[in-house]
């Protein structure tokens, strides 16, 4: 074994505790792993890692190394750190779960045997209207994206050539290699991992199986969607690699404002105007819905700015999750008459004076009431 100072090694002080310790080989086991520097020296520096951590994480190693340093493993008969009467099998369980850990991520990026790779996902950004979520619709949309070669079929080798199975990795697309007192599984360097080597490329697709093509996709948009709802179309992403599963289009719905109604999930609001004299007298409004159909709405007489008239089931659809539609609510925006000849001005004028002391003006008479007391509660 190379001598070294292990907690140097490390970088923790000899005072550290295991939970240092261990936060301490996790981030450099991360930075110089071979899969993520193929070099010589990263590997040496996996190793020295490696073998520091086996001890320094191990109580009695630990304690054996400080009193003596690295004579107290000499004489095993083996070389590596601690590994006679049975201090390999030790340090193999407890490493096994910080292994899984660190470096799962490499593992789970194989796929079979490494000869094919599933093609990306593509995302796409459609704005609909109103309307559109309202009713649903069938559109078509362009897509820039990735498809199998026609030259190759994917495969990415020329003619009636075909790929072979790489001779270094006997087509599995990993190779193995002995680092100190544990095996490290990376991708193989001769064929980068695809398990296959061709030795005549595709001049069309370059050897990859597939070339960038602008396709037309129909996408049907459901009833009831909202901002923001993701729509997958699963296999219409980019091709894979050499003849792999291809990825899922996503298509991200927003909604163009609207120039008469609002929305709040599944519920409309629209702001209707409604004469003086409707409000005042009574009367009834034509309002319009996004179903194409006017609904006659009674405005009873009275009727103060801001009131809200419920259409029950006028909203939005419910989506494919079920449940009922929503409500459409009016809200009254009455409307203060311009332009008034003089002699609608005298009528309004005698309305006034005659409606003097018989409260036809529940809202101001209210607030001037509540001006009267704040003003009273106030002190020079």
């Amino acid at each position: 074994m190379v001598s070294q100072d292990f907690y140097e090694t490390l970088g923790v002080g000899r005072g550290a505790s295991a939970a240092d310790i261990k936060k301490a080989y996790r981030r450099l086991a991360k930075e110089f792993h071979p899969d993520r520097n193929p070099d010589g020296a990263a590997e040496d520096k996996f190793r020295q890692i490696s073998e520091a951590y086996q001890v320094l994480s191990d109580d009695q190693k630990r304690a054996a190394y400080d009193q003596f340093g690295t004579a107290a493993f000499e004489g095993s008969g083996q070389s590596g750190a601690g590994f006679g009467a049975g201090g390999f099998q030790g340090f193999g369980a407890s490493f096994a779960d910080v292994f899984d850990d660190l470096f799962g991520e490499f593992r789970g990026r194989r796929t079979g045997t490494g000869t094919q790779t599933r093609g990306g996902d593509v995302r796409y950004n459609l704005e609909i209207t109103l309307e559109d979520a309202f009713t649903g619709r069938s559109t078509k949309i362009r897509v820039s994206s990735t498809v199998n070669c026609g030259d190759c079929e994917g495969s990415g080798a020329a003619g009636d050539s075909r790929p072979t199975a790489c001779s270094t990795c006997n087509g599995v697309g990993r190779v193995r290699a002995q680092q100190g007192f544990f095996t490290i599984e990376r991708s193989c360097p001769a064929c980068h991992g695809a398990g296959q080597v061709i030795s005549n490329p595709c001049n069309n697709c370059s050897g990859t199986g597939r070339v960038r093509k602008e396709k037309a996709i129909s996408v049907n948009i459901p009833a009831g969607v909202e901002e923001g709802t993701r729509v997958r179309l699963a296999g219409e992403g980019e091709a894979g690699l050499r003849g792999g599963p291809p990825g899922d289009l996503y298509i991200f719905l927003s909604l163009k404002d609207h120039q008469l109604f609002q929305r709040e999930g599944r519920n409309l609001y629209c702001r209707v105007p409604i004469p003086m004299t409707a409000a005042a007298l009574g009367g009834s409004i034509a309002v319009p819905s996004l179903d194409g159909i006017r609904t006659a709405v009674s405005v009873p007489a009275g009727t103060q700015a801001g009131h809200q008239f419920r259409l029950k089931g006028k909203g939005m659809p419910a989506t494919r999750g079920g449940g009922p539609s929503g409500d459409l609510y009016v809200q009254a925006l009455v409307e203060t008459p311009v332009n008034l000849s003089k002699k609608q001005q005298e009528l309004l004028r005698n309305f006034e004076s005659a409606g003097k002391g018989k409260k036809t003006n529940p809202e101001t008479e209210g607030f001037l009431q509540n001006l009267k007391e704040f003003w009273g509660d106030l002190k020079d």
